[in-house]
């Protein structure tokens, strides 16, 4: 039976205004005038030159008419508060919640039915959309996420797909990816049938991370965002097709995928920090559009930016950590580095025994297909520092010893450097100490340390210099 109200926990204005109070330090709000071209992308880099990683609220986007908010999962320690825990208990907090997952609950009604265009009403021209980078081919949707259900089971899928408009009622978008919509897409067209899909622009932060998870084919990530909410997700349903959508969405765009329709998309600026043309070209059909009364862009930052990554890195990381963990227990932690968008990752352990680093290394470049280069270092190395992971790579590795290179494996399609099937070699850099190494770490004692805190927080002295 339905709920007559859908819970007000889920909804995303509640989100940001809730942390503006909380935390106003980790917000950047933004009142003078910024243009839809490029100006939140600027904002957003050169936080990023400047070692900041707010969130950002600009009120007056030129053009758009409504609000923007963008890098929210920039910071790791904003994620892991969504979650109620610190950046040292983001893997296991995501892990444990992802994992109870909840079907979603039918509500009655809510904010996203506020107002539905169909057919001839439909105009994506008036849909908010921002430029992200000067090489891109046009405006586009970055937060969108492509709701479709199996048409055997049922069964949903959640995943994102950058989208440009093609025309007032077509999308083109991109599945290059080729994960478990495109398998979707595939029973559909045996089928001889379009498939009906639902893109939902503007969710709570913990939905559009569920959207992000790395799960089989048969689970379905509203219920692994009912997880994460730590109650099920509130949906409503999408008007022809019955689709069901959180009923706090600020923008639902429904229609259908014709798994034979092609248009040009892109370049767009992609995680590499490259513009990508590589694209699958698919189509969008839109019949539909919902909206709430007082919509909001919560636009995703895209390039090698830290909220792109992030927001597919985290649900990544914590699946490798736990699996790594479990069959290697001297594994004490796993770090996918933003230098390295996801082509890197920095694992340490502790080292009982020889080639015990090459094992876990192979390991996790069998498990992860992004991966094409793992550091192994030991547990006294902070693999959050690439500066650290460097330093133990300069003085522990020596490459005629330390080195393995794997070739011939599919990795991702929008690696430039790959081919143009997106296959890769893969390399382990063995950074770990080794049972013959020679030498101690430098050490500072603790009261020096403590004794330099203090002088430094005192802050500069008045004195002169002697003449």
């Amino acid at each position: 039976m339905n709920r007559a109200e859908p819970s007000a926990r889920q909804d995303p204005h509640a989100f940001v205004q809730d942390y503006l109070a909380a935390h106003p330090d980790d917000v950047l709000v933004v009142d003078e005038p910024v243009p839809a071209e490029e100006g939140v992308t600027g904002l957003v880099y050169e936080l990023a030159a400047r070692g900041r990683r707010e969130m950002v609220l600009c009120c007056d986007v030129g053009g758009l008419g409504v609000p923007v908010v963008s890098n929210v999962f920039a910071s790791r320690e904003r994620i892991a508060r969504m979650l109620g825990v610190g950046p040292a208990e983001l893997h296991e907090a995501y892990l444990r919640r992802s994992s109870a997952r909840l079907r979603p609950r039918p509500v009655a009604d809510g904010p996203a039915l506020s107002a539905v265009e169909t057919g001839e009403e439909v105009d994506l021209g008036a849909l908010p959309m921002l430029r992200h980078f000067a090489s891109d081919r046009a405006p586009y949707i970055t937060s969108g996420i492509i709701i479709a259900e199996d048409p055997d089971t049922g069964t949903g899928n959640m995943s994102y797909h950058r989208s440009m408009v093609h025309s007032p009622r077509r999308l083109a978008t991109s599945l290059h990816s080729r994960g478990d919509l495109w398998r979707m897409l595939r029973k559909y067209e045996e089928r001889g049938e379009p498939m009906p899909v639902a893109m939902v622009i503007g969710g709570h932060p913990l939905f559009m991370l569920a959207a992000s998870a790395r799960v089989g084919y048969g689970v379905d990530e509203r219920e692994i965002a009912g997880g994460l909410f730590g109650e099920p997700l509130d949906v409503v349903a999408t008007p022809r097709y019955g689709i069901e959508v959180p009923a706090w969405s600020d923008y639902v765009l429904e229609g259908t995928i014709d798994p034979g329709a092609r248009a040009e998309e892109g370049p767009f600026g992609e995680f590499s920090g490259y513009s990508s043309n590589r694209s699958t070209n698919n189509v969008i059909d839109v019949a539909a559009v919902m909206r709430r009364r007082d919509p909001v862009l919560i636009d995703v930052e895209g390039g090698n930016t830290d909220e792109h990554l992030n927001l597919a890195r985290i649900p990544r990381e914590s699946e490798m950590a736990a699996r790594l963990k479990e069959r290697f227990p001297d594994v004490t932690a796993v770090h996918y580095p933003t230098s390295g968008t996801h082509f890197h990752c920095y694992v340490a352990l502790r080292q009982r025994r020889p080639g015990q680093a090459r094992q876990i290394m192979l390991a996790l470049l069998g498990w992860d297909p992004y991966v094409k280069t793992v550091v192994a270092v030991d547990e006294d190395i902070d693999v959050t520092s690439d500066g650290d992971v460097l330093w133990a790579l300069a003085t522990h590795f020596q490459p005629h010893r330390d080195l393995l290179a794997i070739d011939g494996l599919p990795g991702s399609p929008l690696d430039p450097s790959s081919g143009g099937d997106g296959s890769t070699s893969r390399m382990g850099l063995d950074a770990t100490r080794g049972p013959d190494f020679e030498g101690r770490r430098i050490e500072i004692s603790a009261q020096a340390r403590e004794l330099a805190r203090r002088i430094l927080d005192r802050g500069a002295g008045s004195a002169p210099f002697p003449a």
